[in-house]
This record gives C-alpha cells, sequence and structure tokens, in this order.
C-alpha cells in the first residue's frame, strides 16, 4: 500500500492524478487523467441522450410542440433535444464547478419536493385512478414519509450560496414561464401539438410536474 506525505489542503479536484504520480510515476498520472477524461465523456453522454429523449417524449405526448421530436435523418437521434441540452450546458460552463454541483443540487432538491407535493395531492384528490403500484399507507402516513426526506433536502437548500440561490431562481422562474408560454401557444394554435391521450389524469397538472421537473433537473 501506498501513501504520499502531503498537507490536508493539497487534496482538492485533480490531485489523485499528482499523488499517482508521486507514488508510481508518470505513468499512471497519465492513465488517471486519460480516465478521468473518458468518465466525463461518458456521464455527459449518458446525462444528454437522457434529457434529449425526455424532451422527445414529451413532445411524443403533446405536452411539447412536435417540433422538439424532430428526428434526425441520418441517426434518427433528437437532434433538437440534443442541441437544447447542449445550448444549456455551455451556458453554464463558465460557472464555478463547485457552483454547478450545489445548483443542480438545489433544483434536484426543489424537483423533487414538487413530485412529493403532486404525490400526495393524487392521493388526496384521486385516490381511485389506476396506478401501476399503489403504496399500501394512508395520507397521514404518506405525509411523515415524504417529511423525512423533504428535511433533508431543504437542509441542503438552505446551505446554499448567492450564486446559487441566483442560478436556481432565474432557471426556475424561467420554467414558469415556459409553462405558460407553450399554454398560450396551444391556445393560440401558433404551433402544432400532438393529440393528448386521455389516460384518466388532468393533463394540465401532469403538465406543469412535467416541464418544471424537465427545466430543474
Amino acid at each position: 500500500m501506498a501513501a504520499v506525505l502531503v498537507y490536508q489542503t493539497q487534496w482538492e479536484n485533480g490531485f489523485h492524478a499528482q499523488a499517482a504520480e508521486i507514488i508510481a510515476g508518470k505513468w499512471l498520472k497519465i492513465w488517471i487523467d486519460f480516465g478521468a477524461v473518458l468518465s466525463a465523456i461518458g456521464l455527459f453522454e449518458a446525462q444528454l441522450s437522457s434529457s434529449a429523449y425526455q424532451i422527445l417524449g414529451m413532445a411524443e405526448i403533446g405536452i411539447l410542440s412536435k417540433l422538439f421530436g424532430v428526428r434526425s435523418k441520418w441517426f434518427h437521434t433528437p437532434w433538437l433535444g440534443i442541441l437544447v441540452s447542449t445550448i444549456i450546458t455551455i451556458g453554464v460552463s463558465y460557472m464555478d464547478f463547485t457552483n454547478i454541483i450545489s445548483s443542480a443540487n438545489f433544483l434536484y432538491s426543489l424537483g423533487m419536493l414538487l413530485e412529493f407535493a403532486s404525490f400526495l395531492w393524487l392521493r388526496w384528490k384521486s385516490p381511485s385512478i389506476k396506478r401501476p403500484y399503489r403504496v399500501p399507507l394512508k395520507l397521514p402516513l404518506l405525509v411523515v414519509m415524504c417529511l423525512v426526506p423533504s428535511g433533508f433536502l431543504v437542509l441542503i437548500m438552505v446551505i446554499a450560496t448567492k450564486t446559487v440561490y441566483l442560478v436556481s431562481g432565474v432557471m426556475s422562474v424561467a420554467g414558469i414561464g415556459f409553462f405558460l408560454f407553450i399554454k398560450l401557444c396551444k391556445r393560440k394554435k401558433w404551433v402544432g401539438f400532438e393529440q393528448e391521450k386521455d389516460d384518466g389524469f388532468e393533463r394540465d397538472n401532469v403538465s406543469s410536474l412535467c416541464i418544471s421537473v424537465v427545466v430543474l433537473d
């Protein structure tokens, strides 16, 4: 087992590669750097694919315009969804890495709180709706169940920095504004939408949940 004698303050982002060079030489540092690059590319591609196909799915069920469901002729991939996700990624790339992670956690917390609220609201307002799975608890116990993780989520949001509050606030307002704009487009018929299926849910509520989660995620 190898060890390096360095100050604790030196253990920051990227120091693993430097430690590898101290322990085994430059060849190990190069391999760790190479692996880190491949790992980052893989994570980015996975997230990009997830976001792009989420936008595609929303277009296919009529929440977003048909324009967002356009696919590439060569690869059959949702190129417009990929483009939107890439633009957002480039837009936040100027930020400090810590602020990016903190903002992502903050927005994730907002999204989870929204999902918990929707879960409780549906159980309260529409308890008889057919579900793939039904949590076998009464509403008061469900509230308690959701309060525990919600407490941790709120804690993450409380300790955030001003930059995180600013970024999260702007994106949240943008998400709400975009949702209202989509409703206006539907009413004015400015762009085409897929026919919404009657599945027993109140589409306006589901739409607001889906669009908010996509923007906040």
